[in-house]
């Protein structure tokens, strides 16, 4: 357990003490005050001791944070296939939409089917205070450590890879990890062959067995509305006119307080099937380890855009995009209006200098028209 010292979650014995550091950060109690009033910190905490383990501080603290924020920001959170949510423990590998409600929600998820919960893979540019660092790890997060040099990066990869072997063949829990590193901006999901390379990193077999000893069971997540799209539409334009553009802690604090905050719509997880079976027939193939790689790549991706739930904005986007009118009859004259109206009002938003409204307005429609692509090429090739 020395080895992943310091990436690891809290343990179970140190939910009371990482609880009182929490209540003594001024900013974590602002918080908490201002969008959570009625949650009473400081019995929390003198409970703390109390708590078994961290799956029970999340369903008896957390969960109720989580019910009363979903009712505020969402119209709904719907899980399909909870079926596969099987008792063999798995990696949940899903596209990446929002930094904290992608696990947040998966979370939320798991605790009303199942009462569990699962390990959280999070990217240590995202702890921008202590006090989130200390929230995140309560909540059964392990850190993925970035900006490093190549020869720290392939110690770093190993240190990954063989915690979340770890976790699900010697814990016995679920763990979640997003299909690339960071969020696909255009919404067009594809898995990184650098991340499949890093799950088989670990492990005494060849390539496909490493990666079966896993159990990844690709998860789809789907949102009516994306609050942080003019966001990520303002840092490609901002990119586009700035090779050496980098955002700012504060501008990662500002995509974590809108993407929490910000309207949702509906919202919709979907669990898919291991892909065991089908690393069988990889391996089979004859094919090398790298085209292995871009196969188990591409069955990822396949199982996550079948799996999509796609929603009015998806098909208007679309159209406006690609002049196709063939979907204009799907939905009613209201609902394209008002996916218009949204974009719109996201376009609005944007409040940079030189702004460029048809090259922000083409990003915009890109987002929220790539999943129906995805998805359409998944039928029609079906």
């Amino acid at each position: 357990m020395n080895y992943f010292e310091d990436i690891r979650p809290c343990n179970d014995d140190e939910i009371g003490k990482k609880l009182l550091e929490l209540m003594q950060d001024e900013q974590f109690m602002h918080l908490m005050k201002n969008y959570f009033p009625m949650v009473d910190l400081t019995q929390i905490a003198q409970s703390g001791k109390g708590f078994s383990n961290l799956v029970e501080f999340q369903n008896v603290v957390i969960r109720p944070i989580l019910e009363s924020l979903i009712s505020k920001v969402a119209t709904s959170l719907t899980v399909s296939g909870e079926e596969q949510i099987s008792s063999i423990p798995s990696v949940f590998l899903s596209n990446h939409r929002d930094i904290v409600m992608d696990p947040s929600l998966l979370a939320l998820s798991l605790m009303r089917v199942t009462g569990n919960t699962c390990e959280i893979a999070i990217g240590d540019n995202l702890l921008a205070t202590e006090w989130i660092r200390t929230l995140v790890r309560l909540n059964r997060c392990f850190i993925v450590k970035r900006g490093l040099t190549p020869r720290d990066m392939a110690k770093s990869f190993m240190q990954l890879s063989s915690y979340i072997r770890y976790a699900v063949t010697d814990k016995k829990v679920n763990v979640w990890i997003a299909q690339r590193e960071g969020r696909a901006k255009d919404s067009n999901d594809r898995t990184q062959e650098s991340l499949i390379k890093m799950l088989a990193l670990s492990g005494n077999a060849d390539f496909i067995e490493n990666l079966k000893s896993l159990n990844i069971c690709p998860l789809s997540i789907s949102y009516e509305f994306d609050p942080c799209d003019y966001l990520k539409a303002t840092e490609f334009q901002l990119k586009r006119d700035n090779a050496d553009y980098k955002k700012t802690k504060a501008d990662d604090v500002l995509s974590m307080q809108t993407g929490i905050m910000g309207w949702k719509g509906r919202v919709y997880y979907a669990f898919t099937e291991s892909i065991n079976p089908k690393l069988d027939e990889i391996a089979q193939s004859g094919m090398n380890k790298k085209d292995q790689a871009a196969a188990v790549c591409a069955l990822c991706d396949h199982q996550i855009h079948a799996a999509y739930q796609l929603y009015p904005i998806n098909r208007w986007a679309y159209e406006q995009l690609t002049g196709d009118t063939k979907y204009a009859n799907v939905d009613t004259a209201e609902e394209r209006a008002m996916a218009e109206k949204y974009l719109r009002g996201q376009l609005a938003k944007i409040n940079i200098p030189n702004k460029d409204e048809e090259y922000l307005w083409h990003k915009l429609l890109e987002m929220y028209a790539n999943p129906f692509i995805n998805a359409q090429c998944i039928i029609h090739n079906s």
